[in-house]
């Protein structure tokens, strides 16, 4: 398969996001997944949804159980780098030509029915066809936006996890806690256990009366799991209890994530028996990029796709933990449809300059709207490319001082590439070389 057919298959899949744009219903994808066989329905799986927190609790249950040998599915979104990210079986991901083959398989049956796909539903019916015909024993899937017409939910897993309920897309998901809440219970399944990490009490009651609608049973952190707040740690709860855990992933708060995946993994073991070697060596080895990531160290250069209030409260809290004394230097690009005042008045005070920039043109907000709020705080900058803006701050600042690039996975992912050319490599998951100085 020549590379330009895989182009021609992404620039057709972009095209067909700009054109759709979001339109959550479950029809479609319901429909086209029935006119392929129902891939769906032929592997085990569990269900993740969460304003944050989602993905590092699908990339973990993905590590432990791919550390057992069991052949396990991951779909994820949005992908930093590469478009075959969203897709992957253990260490693998789906390959250019299976998305070429798979792309022209579902649009054909999809245009002979008359189904009119979104992008994120073709790409969700990609994964699961992908799944199916791999045979995987289990796959992890990371709900898109919200749950309850989230393209994802057509699963009937053998878990839902929730792991966390905080303001984040409120034009489509409301713009209370409850409201936000509701759509994330959406995905619970008449009588298949909920795993629910640590929410609001207003939330916990609408997930609590959803569960109980459904009869499906729940187990809460801190109520029926726990993990303790040592180094290692030590997890207890769900009739299981497993020690001397190490977690390759940086923040204090990815403990409360492993406590929510080692829940759902103490659920999922009984059908998918698994030691603690394997759940010990998961962890140690999860790698999840682009959250608190340190890809350079002089001077020290910090990628976190923190992208909602709730995120940017979190790496304000994790930061000094990584940086130290050093000056911090930001590199900032947001979605125009975000709430992003708010992060602004988390990172503003923390620190010394802010570099604006615009990610991803045009859904971004515009750099020089970012440079007026931050400059009340600290000197501003304004650099509407953000690998321009990147290179300009590198420029700027001596080795003992901290670039911070935050704000959107979509920043995180167009700058990436330049520290991965650094190391040699041109994907982010192949075998991870040493930190370039």
């Amino acid at each position: 398969m020549a590379t330009n057919e895989y182009a021609e298959v992404l620039a057709w899949l972009y095209r067909l996001e700009t054109a759709k744009g979001m339109d959550f219903k479950l029809e479609r994808v319901t429909l086209a997944l029935k006119n392929l066989g129902d891939p769906q329905t032929r592997f085990a799986a569990a269900h993740v949804a969460g304003t944050n927190g989602k993905g590092s609790v699908a990339a973990m249950l993905h590590a432990m159980f791919s550390a057992a040998g069991y052949r396990v599915g991951l779909y994820t979104s949005p992908h930093l780098v590469s478009f075959t990210e969203r897709v992957r079986i253990g260490a693998e991901t789906i390959t250019e030509p299976e998305v070429v083959d798979l792309a022209r398989e579902i649009r054909t049956a999809a245009t002979v029915r008359g189904i009119d796909l979104t992008f994120f539903e073709f790409v969700t019916v990609m994964a699961f066809l992908h799944f199916a015909r791999r045979g995987v024993d289990l796959a992890v899937v990371e709900v898109g936006l919200g749950g309850r017409l989230d393209a994802t939910n057509v699963l009937d897993p053998a878990v839902a996890v929730i792991t966390s309920i905080g303001l984040d897309h409120e034009e489509f998901l409301g713009n209370t806690l409850a409201s936000v809440a509701a759509e994330k219970a959406g995905i619970i399944k008449p009588g298949r256990p909920v795993i629910v990490g640590r929410v609001p009490p207003v939330a916990r009651d609408v997930i609590e009366r959803a569960a109980s609608e459904r009869r499906a049973d729940a187990f809460w952190a801190a109520q029926d799991f726990l993990v303790s707040d040592t180094v290692p740690f030590r997890f207890r709860g769900l009739d299981c209890e497993f020690g001397d855990l190490t977690l390759a992933l940086r923040g204090a708060y990815q403990h409360d994530n492993a406590a929510v995946a080692l829940a759902a993994l103490a659920l999922l073991r009984r059908a998918f028996p698994i030691g603690h070697a394997a759940i010990r060596r998961g962890l140690a080895e999860v790698r999840w990029p682009g959250r608190l990531d340190v890809v350079q160290t002089a001077p020290l250069v910090v990628l976190d796709g923190a992208h909602n209030a709730d995120a940017v409260a979190t790496l304000r809290n994790e930061l000094p933990s990584i940086v130290g004394a050093r000056p911090v230097h930001l590199l900032f690009g947001v979605m125009r449809d975000k709430q992003w005042q708010p992060m602004v008045e988390v990172l503003g005070p923390m620190v010394s300059s802010a570099t604006l920039t615009t990610a991803l043109p045009p859904r971004g907000a515009p750099a020089a709207l970012l440079a007026r709020a931050f400059e009340r705080y600290c000197p501003v900058r304004v650099v509407p490319d953000p690998m321009r803006a990147l290179e300009t701050s590198l420029q700027s600042i001596g080795p003992d001082a901290t670039i911070l690039a935050t704000g959107s996975l979509f920043l995180v992912g167009t700058i990436y590439p330049h520290f991965l050319s650094r190391r040699g490599q041109h994907a982010l998951f192949t075998v991870p070389a040493t930190l370039h100085p």
